[in-house]
């Protein structure tokens, strides 16, 4: 069965609809089904009307407490798969769609959020030269649609930091290099987002060794999601959440103001704009 149709038939709203008929036929609330698989009631039900998507892991335990067979540890994997994003990514892509904010560390490269088509493929082109043109195609087109969460008045406020090495790797040549920089200065001098850089000069930092984003929402707790090559980790257990937030604020403290974080990336675009 297709992605779409899949989608179409049992979709996330199905998904919670079945979950919500199966713990009333189990007798339980939504609290007392939200301590059998150590999440909170809420959360149970934001999966019910798809607000929020529950992980694999969740999936299997609620299958295990309801003795539903492995029925919704199957749904969740194939609404997972049927994403264009990889499986560790599908779930933050949904969340970031209800994200009230997005405070995020991009590490040696501008997120997913920020890049321009030329600089993501060569991104892809960097980690998988060998792989083919329409497939290609799909990821970039992907991730190129997720930049509408920054357009319109209900966009999330998304305040993100990067190291200078992201601004100093040519990825994609001068040409798209300084597209890329145009492209993120526009967006900060619009109010879309706000940019901070991390220099050089800083030396090492909390975060050195990775990205990472926060996100927090109107009616659920704020989560963290940690990302590596081919890995990524959200985060939902509080004390786990505070110590990144930690992170995340010692790394602000290391980063130029905005404003001269704004002067080094139109200065460094004037430089790649020469090199064309």
């Amino acid at each position: 069965m297709g992605a779409e149709r899949f989608n179409q038939k049992i979709g996330w709203k199905y998904f919670g609809s079945e979950l919500k008929i199966a713990r009333e036929e189990k007798g339980l609330s939504q609290q007392q089904l939200g301590a059998l698989i150590f999440v909170s009631g809420s959360y149970v039900g934001q999966f019910e009307s798809a607000t929020r998507k529950p992980q694999p892991d969740v999936a299997e335990r609620i299958d295990e407490v309801l003795g539903t067979n492995g029925r919704f540890t199957r749904m969740c994997n194939e609404l997972i798969d049927s994403s264009l994003f990889e499986h560790y990514f599908a779930v933050i892509a949904e969340l970031e769609l209800q994200a009230l904010s997005i405070c995020e560390y991009g590490g040696q490269l501008f997120p997913g959020l920020l890049q321009i088509e030329a600089y993501t493929r060569a991104i892809y082109l960097a980690c998988q030269p060998l792989i083919p043109v329409e497939e290609l195609d799909q990821l970039v087109t992907a991730r190129l649609a997720r930049a509408k969460l920054l357009e319109g008045p209900t966009r999330p406020v998304y305040w993100v930091i990067i190291d200078e090495s992201a601004i100093r790797r040519p990825l994609g040549g001068p040409a798209a290099m300084a597209e890329q920089l145009r492209h993120v200065t526009e967006l900060a001098e619009s109010g879309a987002i706000i940019l901070q850089v991390v220099p050089l000069s800083a030396g090492g930092h909390a975060l050195q060794e990775g990205s990472m984003r926060l996100m927090t929402f109107a009616d659920a707790p704020p989560v963290a999601y940690v990302e590596g090559p081919l890995v990524g980790q959200l985060l939902d257990d509080p004390i786990a959440v505070g110590k990144c937030e930690m992170l995340y604020d010692l790394v602000r403290a290391s980063a130029l103001s905005r404003e001269a974080s704004l002067a080094r990336i139109r200065s460094a675009a004037e430089e790649y704009a020469r090199e064309q």
